[in-house]
């Protein structure tokens, strides 16, 4: 009998996700000057180190800080907008976890965070957690605000035109997986996709959602539609590095 894929729901990350995505944020943030910069972050001259509990932990952490560096505006725009910042319990070394955060909540619309049980707590995670969590009221009506402000739909109208352009032309390119020979063969990853539910059809040109295709030119290289990358990217196949991301 097939198991059919499900729909991967936006529950939140483990505590560690967070503490390495504020670090990658504070690396890479846009420095406002001090007479524009109402929100205050801590000193980043020093590069902290990040020690990532796997490839699926590196991946989500990078992908979390970079969302929150492309609507850094629009974020501090809503703590300042819904006077949950400045909270003098937070100090500035803090700011940047508080914005990851909240792009998060935001993207989850603001619905309460899964807890992994076997996952470290990390206090100042937990602690900016419940925090927001419980201003999650102010903030949802303060990015309502900003988008009637600005005449926005959604958040990815307040990307600037030309990086909207380029996300909307990576987001419908396909997505490639490389097979580790070193731990799997191609026939063993095809009987785990057909039991996943996947059908292999024979190009791009047929994908139709739970579908995908072999290289015509490299038999280990696997192609599925783009709006399957979020669902793959949580399979055992990835997780155990069986499929590699191209």
């Amino acid at each position: 009998e097939k198991r059919t894929v499900t729909r991967i729901e936006k529950s939140g990350y483990p505590d560690s996700i967070y503490i390495n995505a504020a670090k990658i944020f504070q690396g890479i943030r846009t420095e406002k000057s001090e007479d524009k910069s109402q929100v205050r972050y801590g000193d980043n001259s020093e590069s902290p180190m990040v020690a990532f509990k796997d490839e699926h932990s590196r991946r989500a952490s990078y992908e979390l800080a970079f969302n929150a560096l492309k609507y850094q505006d629009l974020l501090e725009e809503i703590l300042l907008d819904s006077k949950v910042y400045p909270c003098y319990s937070i100090p500035d070394e803090l700011t940047s976890l508080l914005v990851v955060m909240l792009y998060d909540l935001q993207d989850r619309k603001f619905q309460k965070r899964k807890i992994f049980a076997e996952e470290e707590v990390v206090a100042e995670v937990q602690e900016i957690g419940h925090y927001l969590y419980s201003y999650r009221t102010k903030l949802a009506a303060a990015l309502a605000r900003c988008r009637i402000k600005y005449d926005a739909l959604s958040i990815e109208y307040f990307l600037p035109e030309t990086v909207w352009k380029q996300e909307q032309r990576a987001s419908a390119l396909p997505v490639c997986f490389w097979i580790n020979t070193l731990k799997i063969s191609l026939e063993d990853v095809i009987r785990d996709l057909e039991m996943k539910g996947f059908t292999k059809v024979e190009s791009v040109s047929d994908f139709d959602h739970y579908t995908y295709a072999v290289d015509q030119h490299c038999h280990d290289v696997l192609v599925f539609p783009s709006s399957l990358r979020e669902e793959l990217l949580n399979l055992d196949l990835f997780a155990d590095c069986k499929l590699l991301l191209q």
